[in-house]
């Protein structure tokens, strides 16, 4: 739920949020509004949920007093910001538009997946599979095909896991996508991970983990780390979504997001910001720091991508 939702479930949310102690306490009429986000968002906040003002699964079962323990936090997407030299605004908008939202499946307790079937099949063919055996493609269309598609979705993406790692566990684990922003298994060595094992044990461990595997992926591509540091959204869309990002609105959704991430995270410019490695340590040289207004509140109401916290 975020602004513009209306309804039963909202006023639900609205007496929980009076319940965990809101303040001015909320009308509960069933319209999400103003007041009612930044009740939200103050929730978060008290209970270590990243703030972005939707009121997601998480945020729903915080409110009934259930914290997943593997859930990131505020604490980690702070972490995530100083280690890309941007503001907790820009990663908070990072974090709503280009994650699914929840790092795990609440059911199992794995790592959320989508198995793309297309991916194994050109890794296959490049790690010799189809010399062992011709008929692959043939016995196993549905995880082995040069077309994208058959989807399970959710957990039952697990069930095509499994099948493609009894014909190669490697191949498997680098054509799924992982975790809150889905990167895909075989980027592991471009993200500095010893092995493909190596990354999908980090994303099964917490969704901290998966924060630090996008902040890996951005670093690795230095146009699209300068475009998120810039706030060029288009060229940022580009870089990260490809290029047909426009049909998707990527870009507009990147913008909009950030304005509202400047109402909960009022703004500190980070200006020549250097991070220095010294056995390890990483410090960060701030240059200029300077606070910067929000945007104006925008009359129309955004659309969410139903993923959030």
């Amino acid at each position: 739920m975020n602004i513009g939702s209306k309804g039963l479930d909202v006023r639900t949310l609205q007496q929980r949020l009076n319940k965990a102690g809101a303040k001015p306490q909320l009308i509960v009429d069933g319209w999400f509004g103003e007041s009612t986000r930044t009740a939200v968002i103050a929730f978060q906040k008290s209970v270590g949920i990243i703030p972005i003002g939707i009121a997601g699964p998480r945020t729903q079962r915080a409110l009934q007093g259930a914290v997943y323990p593997k859930q990131a936090s505020q604490g980690d997407l702070q972490k995530a910001a100083d280690k890309l030299g941007v503001s907790l605004a820009v990663m908070a908008t990072l974090a709503e538009v280009e994650s699914v939202g929840e790092g795990f499946f609440q059911t199992t307790g794995k790592p959320v997946i989508l198995f793309e079937r297309h991916v194994f099949h050109g890794r296959a063919k490049e790690a010799g599979l189809f010399e062992e055996a011709p008929d692959l493609e043939t016995k196993y269309p549905n995880v082995c095909n040069p077309s994208p598609g058959g989807y399970a979705g959710g957990t039952a993406e697990y069930q095509r896991f499994k099948l493609a790692s009894t014909l190669s566990a490697t191949t498997a684990k680098e054509s799924c996508s992982w975790g809150m922003f889905q990167i895909m298994g075989y980027h592991w060595e471009l993200l500095g991970y010893d092995s493909v094992s190596d990354f999908v044990d980090a994303m099964h461990q917490s969704e901290g983990n998966h924060l630090d595997a996008v902040v890996r992926f951005i670093l690795a591509q230095p146009e699209m780390h300068s475009a998120l540091k810039q706030k060029e959204w288009a060229e940022f869309a580009y870089r990260y979504n490809g290029p047909a990002y426009h049909r998707n609105l990527y870009d507009v959704k990147l913008q909009r997001a950030y304005e509202e991430s400047l109402e909960a995270f009022p703004e500190e410019r980070f200006i020549g910001v250097d991070l220095a490695h010294d056995e390890g340590d990483k410090t960060a040289t701030m240059e200029v720091k300077a606070k910067s207004k929000a945007s104006p509140k925008r009359k129309a109401a955004r659309k969410s991508r139903g993923k959030k916290s």
